[in-house]
């Protein structure tokens, strides 16, 4: 995953992408507001969204035992 991914995924999740505090810190993306658990929460439910695609994206159209194995890797969500 790129930094780039990252910070799509971070806003998504409902942080704010800090661009006046990247001019002095440019490791500095992200600015919460107070709402860290929740915002931390829903990052990580869809940084493991996105990983599970991109793992089940390797099974896709190549033969029936590889797309089912696609298929259970993104079935691990609604568990």
């Amino acid at each position: 995953m790129t930094k780039e991914d990252i910070i799509k995924l971070a806003h998504k999740a409902g942080f704010l992408i800090d661009t006046h505090a990247q001019q002095y810190q440019p490791n500095c993306i992200l600015s919460t507001y107070g709402l860290i658990d929740e915002n931390l929460e829903r990052f990580a439910t869809l940084v493991a969204e996105h990983e599970r695609e991109a793992c089940a994206a390797m099974f896709d159209n190549h033969n029936v035992w590889d797309e089912e194995v696609g298929e259970r890797i993104r079935a691990r969500g609604n568990t």
